[in-house]
């Protein structure tokens, strides 16, 4: 395998290690603040059932990131290269200070950027763009919603039950909730660097004349996004489970439940949306159901601004970096 390649694929698995970074907030921040396990615990737990996916999910997610998001004849080393660095970039900055972004979105504007900026409008799928730009407003919104009715519903279930007992059983039910979101964080969010590094190999000629992701791929993606969030970036967890708004084991189990069957949904529809977005709009959910100024909106408007500004700022530097490298090696 010729030796830019090889660099290419280690930049996608650091940037897969800078997801689960991260993304570990989506996944530990509500059993962190409701010290059902300690910081470190929660990460090893989550970062086990990221691991998990690999075995109960297919490649939907991965074969979209591959094929749907630009045309697939256009990539090669330095267009993935340009992608990956400017995604990379975004992603550690808001890590650094504590904003829980779409890891997601970054990978796609990066993708965009360089295929707009060079080969111009034509060259991104607008089907895949259109189906990634619904999902930035619907994934949240579907969050909220779920996290909003099944905080309710929870609370006309319970609502003779002693606060107590209540508190222990939500302590254990919160660790298989925690458990299903890590399922579905790592069904969707390892699968786009699989789709990245896929398209780079079958753009380079090592997967022949049919586009698929081979075996060895989907392993040293799924070790790579467990060891990131066995790292863990805190202060994005302190953002999510703390300053966004104060829980209980029962809203972190209605917020992580209605986040995961979230996930579960968009993976099984080969849609690769945000684990940030879906877990921030059902713990806001969740905290408005107490009264809506339960939630911290001032946290809340931040974490949104980075939302907007995630794709147009990936796309802006990576497509820069393409345009100087295009000029230079062709």
């Amino acid at each position: 395998m010729d030796t830019f390649v090889i660099i290419i694929i280690a930049i996608a698995l650091i940037y897969d290690f800078l997801n689960g970074m991260n993304d570990a907030a989506n996944s530990v921040a509500t059993i962190v603040a409701t010290r059902v396990l300690s910081p470190f615990m929660a990460v090893v737990w989550a970062a086990f059932f990221n691991f998990a996916a690999y075995w109960l999910f297919g490649l939907h997610v991965a074969n979209t990131m591959g094929k749907g998001i630009v045309q697939p004849g256009i990539v090669e080393p330095w267009f993935i290269f340009s992608a990956l660095i400017g995604a990379a970039l975004w992603v550690y900055l808001c890590t650094h200070f504590g904003l829980p972004i779409s890891v997601s979105h970054s990978l796609i504007g990066g993708m965009v950027g360089p295929a707009f900026f060079v080969h111009g409008s034509d060259a991104v799928v607008a089907s895949g763009i259109i189906k990634v730009s619904l999902f930035i407003v619907l994934s949240p919104l579907i969050g909220f919603i779920l996290g909003y009715l099944m905080m309710i519903l929870t609370k006309l279930i319970l609502k003779k039950a002693n606060p107590n007992r209540v508190d222990a059983w939500f302590r254990v039910l919160q660790l298989a909730s925690s458990a299903f979101f890590s399922l579905g964080h790592g069904s969707n969010d390892a699968q786009k660097t699989m789709g990245i590094i896929a398209v780079l190999l079958f753009s380079t000629g090592y997967l022949g004349s049919e586009f698929y992701v081979p075996e060895w791929v989907v392993i040293s993606c799924y070790v790579m996004i467990a060891l990131g969030t066995l790292t863990g970036g805190w202060k994005v967890i302190k953002t999510m489970g703390v300053h966004l708004t104060d829980l209980k084991p029962v809203h972190g189990f209605c917020a992580e439940t209605s986040g995961a069957l979230t996930l579960a949904m968009s993976a099984f529809m080969g849609i690769p949306v945000s684990t940030t977005h879906t877990i921030s709009g059902a713990i806001m959910g969740v905290g408005v159901t107490r009264r809506v100024s339960a939630v911290r909106w001032r946290v809340a408007q931040n974490i949104i601004g980075a939302w907007i500004l995630t794709i147009p700022m990936t796309m802006l530097v990576s497509g820069l970096l393409y345009v100087i490298i295009h000029a230079i090696v062709y």
